[in-house]
C-alpha cells in the first residue's frame, strides 16, 4: 500500500508538472534598445496571460529599462539581454515603460488584447 501511494503521488506531481509547462503561459516579447530608442515602441501581448519580456541592449552605454505602473526595473549592460517576467494584464494599453538612466528616449507601452 505504501508504495501504491508513493506511485500515486509521482504520477500526481509528474501530470501537475507536464500541465503548468504545457498552459503556453510562455509568450515572449523581444524589445530592443538602440540608438537611443526602444523598438518596437509599443508592444502587444495576449491578455489575462502571463508573459516575459526579452531586452536587448543593441548599444554601447548602460539601460534601465523600468516600467513604474507595472512595478518592474532591471539594468542591462552594453550587448546584455535580460528577461523581464510579467503577471497576466487585463485587456487595455500600459503606457510606461522606459529608460529611466536616459530621460530623452521615448516611452513605449504595452497593449493586452
Amino acid at each position: 500500500m505504501k508504495n501504491f501511494i508513493v506511485a500515486s503521488s509521482l504520477i500526481v506531481l509528474v501530470a501537475v508538472t507536464l500541465t503548468a509547462d504545457a498552459r503556453g503561459d510562455d509568450t515572449v516579447v523581444k524589445l530592443r534598445f538602440e540608438n537611443h530608442r526602444f523598438t518596437p515602441q509599443t508592444i502587444t501581448v495576449p491578455a489575462n496571460q502571463p508573459f516575459k519580456i526579452k531586452v536587448i541592449n543593441g548599444s554601447k552605454e548602460t539601460i534601465e529599462f523600468e516600467s513604474f505602473k507595472l512595478n518592474r526595473e532591471r539594468v542591462a549592460g552594453p550587448g546584455e539581454t535580460i528577461i523581464i517576467s510579467l503577471p497576466a494584464l487585463k485587456p487595455g494599453s500600459y503606457d510606461d515603460f522606459y529608460d529611466d538612466f536616459h530621460q530623452d528616449v521615448p516611452e513605449g507601452s504595452i497593449t493586452a488584447k
